[in-house]
């Protein structure tokens, strides 16, 4: 299985995705060894990347993973759009705006199955969700380039990108630097939701179990 996360960004020194990435990687779920590979916030490259990660471990899923500030809860993106519309620099400085394929189809759809994996979630007491945007960075970039890649090289291997939410240190560090600058009040902030690193780790596992199960069925 591989799992993919992106290193810190805009500013952020951590990034949760990371963190889960390098506490699973090299375990055994369901059997099967997770390769665990962090990228660069970098839009020039992530495809040759990507097919890089992919063509090396020869996976039975692809599961990439992403923080989405503010976000409360684990969160199963469904689609990846073809288009690039960055709010902010990626960290080699790059602002990319326009198709990511100009002769790619629209959308492509995730092949995890997400509604089994947010029931299982769900059942294990872990708020999770479903989601129809993967927004307009390396996120969607990624999601939709890797289904591009799997359904040319590896079809039938399930792939897709799940959302993380903010380590809880994360946002402590947000709410004391609000209080010392008082530039913003906190009840104005409305990305100061995070998920201890113990509770995502443990969804990312579940979503790895349930994917590999349903590939198995």
């Amino acid at each position: 299985m591989l799992l993919t996360g992106f290193e810190g960004y805009g500013g952020r020194g951590l990034n949760p995705a990371a963190e889960v990435v390098r506490a699973l990687d090299g375990q055994t779920v369901a059997g099967v060894r997770v390769a665990g590979a962090v990228l660069p916030v970098s839009y020039a490259g992530l495809a040759d990347r990507l097919a890089g990660e992919i063509r090396k471990h020869r996976p039975k899923g692809v599961i990439c993973l992403g923080l989405w500030p503010g976000e409360p809860a684990i969160r199963l993106e469904r689609f990846g759009m073809n288009l690039n519309d960055f709010e902010i620099p990626d960290n080699a400085g790059a602002m990319e705006h326009g198709p990511i394929e100009p002769d790619g189809p629209a959308t492509r759809v995730a092949t995890l199955p997400v509604e089994a994996i947010q029931n299982r979630l769900l059942a294990a007491d872990i708020p999770a969700r479903a989601s129809s945007t993967a927004g307009n960075f390396l996120c969607n970039a990624t999601l939709y380039t890797a289904l591009g890649i799997v359904e040319r090289e590896a079809p039938g291997t399930p792939c897709g990108f799940i959302h993380v939410p903010y380590l809880p240190a994360q946002v402590a560090e947000m709410i004391a630097q609000i209080r010392d600058e008082q530039t913003l009040e906190l009840h104005q902030r409305a990305d100061l939701a995070s998920m201890a690193l113990e509770t995502t780790v443990a969804a990312i596992r579940i979503a790895i179990e349930t994917t590999l199960e349903g590939r198995a069925a």
